[in-house]
This record gives structure tokens, C-alpha cells and sequence, in this order.
């Protein structure tokens, strides 16, 4: 007697998908103290492929994920009394330039390099409402409006540029790139403060276990199905 197929592509597919699942719980709580950083989430579906004609008694069934998603809501600010660090309170996100492409970060660490340019934590440019890199006397004394202008002897050098989106695809590194159109922001940018990552370490910790215990039931019955056959196999040879 052989092993139904159609079993054994639904225990592998859920098998994969909690792996995943398991990969993505994992890389959440490695983040819960990385600053700016967004929970990342996999919405799931089930997937039918019609196999002989559409007959409705031969259908694979069996889940696949449909889309990662990253949560947006709002982490927690905390101060950091750092006059360079700057935490977004509503929508949006800070725009930096890495080589040839920009990148969205929620990050606010910044500092200025040695030609006196604002930078982000590795040293990707921090761009203004014009795309540009913004330039600072590291000497002189700068004032700070919560719309991000900066004004240096009481004129205006640069203003920070913020754009949002309602949905973003998660680059590493607290990186993030557009899904969708720009749409519009609100907010308050509060100087000496940095956002926390938006993780519910209890929460997650508990989806942490779901993933690993779904594994392990898939895991099982797979063991189970094998070991079955095998029985059956030697039950066919007496």
C-alpha cells in the first residue's frame, strides 16, 4: 500500500510554512531592543490545485503564506538626552541614501562624520525635503523644530525629510522600501528621544512556541505516516 500523496504534500507545505513562521517569531525577539524596528508578521492561506478534471475527492489542499507584512504601529519613545537622536511620534519615516538607493528607517540615531554631514548609525546620509545630504557646523549650536527644520545662527540649514507609506517591505537592518503609493504623514519629531521596536517580547515569545509546536506535530505525523507504511509494507510481503 503506498503512502497517500496528497497527505504527505499537505504535512510537507505545513511543514515549510512553520518553519518559516519559526524564522520569522525568531527574528522578531532578536530585535525587541533594536531601535526603530517593525514586527514582521506572515498572513496565511490555503492554496487548492484541481487534479483530475476538478474532481472534488483528488484536490490539494495545503497552506502556503500569502504575504509578509510589516507591522506599523508605533513603538515606545525613550529619552537618549543625544542632540543628534530624533524619534518620529505618528506616521512616517526617515529617508537615507545608501548608494544609489534611497532607504526608509524609523532609526533616528544620527550623528555627523567628519565632514560635518548628518549620517544614520552606519553612516548612510540622512536626506532632506530636497534629497539632499544635510550639512551641519559641528561648532556651532543648532535649534530643532518637531516638523524637522534646523536652523543654525538663526538660519534655517535644512529640514528633514519624512515620507510615509501605508505599506513598506523590510530590507534588514531596520531598512525598510515602499509597497505602495506615498500617502500622507503626520507627525512630531521629538529631539534626545529614540523610538523602541514595536515587539511585545510576551507575545511574541508565545508565538515563538506556537511555530515550534506546529512544527513538531507536522514532523510527527510524518513519522507516523512513514512508519505506517512500512507496517503495511511488511503486512503486504507475509
Amino acid at each position: 500500500m503506498a503512502l497517500d500523496m496528497q497527505s504527505i504534500y499537505i504535512l510537507a507545505s505545513g511543514g515549510s510554512r512553520a518553519m518559516e513562521q519559526l524564522d520569522t517569531a525568531t527574528n522578531n525577539i532578536a530585535n525587541v531592543n533594536t531601535d526603530g524596528f517593525k514586527k514582521l508578521f506572515i498572513k496565511e492561506m490555503s492554496q487548492r490545485l484541481d487534479e483530475n478534471g476538478g474532481d472534488a475527492n483528488h484536490l490539494f489542499v495545503f497552506p502556503r503564506f500569502e504575504q509578509s507584512v510589516v507591522d506599523l504601529s508605533q513603538g515606545a519613545l525613550k529619552k537618549s538626552d543625544s542632540p543628534l537622536d530624533f524619534a518620529i511620534d505618528g506616521s512616517g519615516f526617515f529617508v537615507v541614501q545608501q548608494g544609489d538607493q534611497k532607504l526608509l528607517t524609523r532609526n533616528g540615531h544620527f550623528h555627523l562624520n567628519q565632514d560635518g554631514i548628518l549620517v544614520d548609525s552606519r553612516g548612510n546620509e540622512v536626506l532632506d525635503i530636497e534629497d539632499k545630504p544635510i550639512k551641519l557646523n559641528p561648532k556651532a549650536p543648532f535649534s530643532f523644530t518637531q516638523d524637522g527644520k534646523i536652523y543654525q545662527k538663526n538660519k534655517l540649514v535644512a529640514q528633514l525629510q519624512i515620507k510615509n507609506y501605508d505599506k513598506i517591505e523590510p530590507l534588514g537592518e531596520t531598512y525598510y522600501k515602499p509597497a505602495s503609493k506615498e500617502v500622507a504623514t503626520s507627525f512630531k519629531l521629538h529631539q534626545g528621544f529614540l523610538e523602541g521596536s514595536n515587539i511585545n517580547p510576551v507575545l511574541q515569545m508565545s508565538e515563538l512556541i506556537m511555530a515550534q509546536r506546529r512544527f513538531e506535530m507536522y514532523s510527527n505525523i510524518i513519522k507516523g505516516l512513514d512508519q505506517l507504511n512500512q507496517k503495511t509494507n511488511e503486512i503486504g510481503k507475509a
